[in-house]
């Protein structure tokens, strides 16, 4: 009688191997699909029960709610504990309770899809205290997502190091900030920090809305709340540190800030942390990818070539 702990013949690991990455890829097709809006959520949540052991049965349902837009990682876990599903389970292995609670949710998901449709804005404003890394996720924005236009900013500081006039922010001298302002050719504009102004140009942002095209706004809070009086159809979005000695570390590590100004950065992100009960959505910065593509389907877009 042979060993139940010998190995499988070599055949057998290669055939069970070629199955587990027909597999996986079956499953990123599934996610994909719900993704590109090219399947519904609850179509896939139906075949689930149909099949729990086929593609959309076997994915775990972290991976099935990650992948319907505007779902991200925070609001994944915040709906499966309110809907009283362990993280670990597989969609075609939900209890006939779990499986009507998750279904009742993503069809008021898609109702309320449905209805602001319509009305949906195509600007969206990403916000959110200093250090968060707004700069970052929004620079994976534009090398990522080539459909979104991402605006850039006149500012009256100076370039830090590796960034570029025209890519990064426009840097403007006072006097020119100044004529900007008198002339109307800015959106919005603050002091920031109690040291250095900050503006968005007018004309590009309005020019590509005018085309349809989506726009981005990588602004602080002030301009963020400018923006809500002068186009309240924007969608405010909340950057937020994965925790407060992260912020922290992450301001210390880049090292552009001299300790008074880093305290000064600090003083002042406190206070910004307070505001995010005033925006549309958070998004928690764990990863930056992962940040830039909850952004990003909050204007329901997608990679290019994805």
């Amino acid at each position: 009688m042979p060993d139940s702990h010998t190995p499988p013949p070599e055949v057998d690991r290669a055939a069970a191997s070629r199955a587990a990455v027909a597999a996986r890829r079956a499953r990123a097709a599934v996610k994909a699909s719900v993704a590109a809006g090219l399947r519904s959520a609850v179509s896939v949540l139906d075949a689930a029960g149909r099949d729990p052991h086929g593609a959309e049965g076997s994915m775990r349902v972290t991976e099935f709610l990650m992948s319907v837009p505007a779902i991200g990682r925070t609001k994944t876990r915040d709906t499966l504990q309110r809907l009283q599903i362990a993280p670990v389970k597989r969609v075609g292995g939900l209890g006939k309770h779990q499986r009507v609670r998750l279904r009742e949710f993503l069809l008021e998901r898609a109702a309320i899809s449905l209805a602001r449709g319509a009305r949906r804005s195509r600007l969206v404003v990403l916000a959110g205290p200093t250090a968060v890394g707004k700069g970052t996720v929004a620079d994976h924005i534009r090398r990522n997502y080539p459909d979104v236009l991402l605006s850039v900013s006149a500012t009256t500081r100076a370039p830090r190091p590796g960034e570029v006039d025209g890519v990064n922010y426009y840097f403007v001298d006072d006097a020119e900030f100044d004529r900007m302002i008198a002339d109307g050719e800015l959106l919005e504009w603050a002091t920031v920090h109690n040291a250095y102004r900050y503006g968005t140009p007018r004309g590009p942002v309005e020019a590509s809305l005018a085309r349809g095209r989506s726009v981005l706004l990588e602004i602080d809070l002030q301009g963020a709340r400018q923006v809500r009086q002068t186009m309240p159809d924007a969608t405010l979005v909340f950057l937020d540190p994965p925790s407060w000695d992260e912020l922290v570390r992450r301001l210390v590590g880049r090292g552009t800030e001299s300790e008074e100004e880093r305290a000064r950065r600090l003083r002042t992100a406190k206070v910004e942390l307070q505001a995010k009960g005033e925006f549309d959505a958070v998004v928690v910065n764990r990863d930056v990818a992962e940040a830039a593509r909850e952004v990003v389907q909050l204007i329901e877009l997608r990679p290019s070539g994805r």
